[in-house]
């Protein structure tokens, strides 16, 4: 393949995943934007492989890698549950990290180009800071995927000092940056850019560490923004302008999107990024901030053939699906339940909160993947003024987004953070395994509320129960 016509693949290319991402922005056009991504990786990845800058000789291991990070990739995408994709995608994240930190390696030890003057020294700087870029994702990455997956706890590892640690740190690595580009020769240079790497690794580490389990949301957002940098250094490092145009769009889309995030739970990124908010989930609430005000009162527990009623009865339900349904995989039996009620005219809608579930969208994903029609499926602000003429308003594992605390408290860890004002109508039912508190470890007053009424049990299990009851 010429280079000419390698460069017209990698600009078609950039202009499928520019269609990508304005098709993933909406939900009835995902699925065409996910095949404009996948249109145009394999375009980019014809265009490199057989591209002018490979060689007859290497061809053969390139192939060999491909057929091996495929099948990887396959084998994932068919055992992974849609439960595991928040792990999934910040696993994947860290190795587009650690495909950065590894190609800076190489390129700073490639001795096949000569630089001098300029130029070498923006290559070096192009190194120095995509191996950067690359260690602190490569390795927070890792953290968020322990995190997400169970394997470290959600409660944020805060040490004395953190704040002065950090400090330390980023002037260590100025320090070593400039001996770096002092270096005459590889084998001087080389152990600044090791000693930056592992302060980098450790950073990353220390940064995902010390973010709490609420901001998990926040935290895949930017790791994805993060990788995308990576891959736009890597792209600088490479002197490929796909790689950097791919990076750049979806390290700003990733920024973005953490914006979003952040505005959803009232936070700014600075204070997710110096962490502490947030402990393990599922635990006991911790006790009342001082002048809170501590939930009272005595929970109203009702029984699945009791909801079936009040369902059955019903004109308008609003159903709001969180983390716990997606844990008990009970997407399938919603949809069931939600066409049986629509065909007896009930007027169903699903309220998403921007950080349910574990990652964007999370939830989203699982009511397509039970086939939940689009259009009854709408985002917190579009629902919340419809609370009061609602007759049911359906918490299917969810607590911190539906918290009425974060309006009703002002000391409040989440006070401020938007939430679905499920409170509001004729009836509420939250179904949750016990009275644990949320991943952000905040109690809840919605339990104690008269008007809320709670279905303990397994989510799938219980949603079962109640579907027969329909059907009865």
């Amino acid at each position: 393949m010429s280079a000419s016509l390698a460069t017209v693949s990698y600009l078609g290319a950039s202009i499928l995943f520019i269609l990508c991402l304005g098709g993933l922005s909406n939900q009835e056009t995902a699925r065409r934007g996910n095949f404009y991504g996948v249109l145009g990786m394999t375009i980019a990845v014809l265009a490199t492989v057989f591209g002018p800058r490979v060689s007859a000789a290497g061809l053969p291991w390139i192939i060999g890698a491909m057929v091996v990070g495929g099948g990887i990739g396959l084998y994932a995408a068919r055992v992974v549950k849609m439960t595991q994709m928040p792990e999934l995608v910040a696993l994947m994240h860290s190795m587009v990290g650690l495909a950065a930190c590894l190609v800076g390696f190489a390129s700073y030890i490639d001795t096949s180009i000569a630089m001098s003057g300029a130029e070498k020294l923006i290559h070096e700087v192009e190194i120095y800071v995509g191996i950067l870029i690359g260690a602190v994702t490569f390795s927070g990455s890792v953290i968020a995927f322990c995190k997400l997956s169970g394997k470290i706890g959600g409660k944020p590892l805060l040490l004395p000092g953190r704040h002065f640690i950090n400090l330390i740190g980023l002037l260590v690595v100025i320090y070593f940056g400039a001996q770096f580009l002092h270096a005459e020769t590889v084998a001087e240079g080389m152990l600044p850019l090791i000693v930056m790497t592992v302060i980098s690794l450790l950073f990353g580490v220390h940064m995902v560490m010390a973010i709490g389990g609420a901001d998990m949301p926040v935290v895949v957002s930017m790791l994805n923004s993060y990788s995308g940098w990576a891959a736009a250094a890597t792209g600088f490092m490479l002197s490929n302008d796909l790689l950097i145009v791919i990076g750049a769009l979806v390290g700003s889309s990733g920024a973005i999107l953490s914006y979003i995030m952040c505005a959803a739970m009232n936070r700014n990124f600075l204070s997710v990024i110096a962490g502490g908010f947030g402990s393990d989930g599922g635990t006991p609430a911790p006790k009342p901030a001082a002048g809170s005000v501590e939930p009272a009162g005595e929970v109203n527990p009702i029984l699945a053939a009791e909801t079936a009623e009040l369902l059955r009865e019903a004109k308008n339900v609003i159903i709001v699906p969180g983390y716990g349904m997606a844990v008990a995989q009970a997407q399938h039996i919603v949809y069931e339940i939600t066409s049986l009620l629509r065909e007896k005219g009930v007027n169903v809608r699903f309220g998403i909160h921007p950080v349910a579930g574990r990652m964007p969208g999370h939830m989203n994903v699982l009511l397509a993947e039970a086939k939940v029609p689009y259009d009854i499926v709408f985002e917190m602000d579009e629902l919340n003024e419809d609370f009061p003429d609602t007759d049911v308003a359906m918490v299917i594992g969810a607590n911190d987004i539906v918290n009425p605390a974060a309006q009703e408290d002002p000391a409040s860890p989440i006070a401020g953070m938007p939430v679905l004002e499920v409170w509001k109508a004729k009836t509420s039912i939250v179904m949750k395994r016990s009275m644990a508190s949320g991943y952000a470890g905040v109690d809840n007053p919605l339990f104690y509320k008269d008007n809320n009424r709670m279905l303990f049990g397994d989510a799938k299990k219980m949603l079962d129960e109640v579907l027969i009851a329909l059907k009865a």
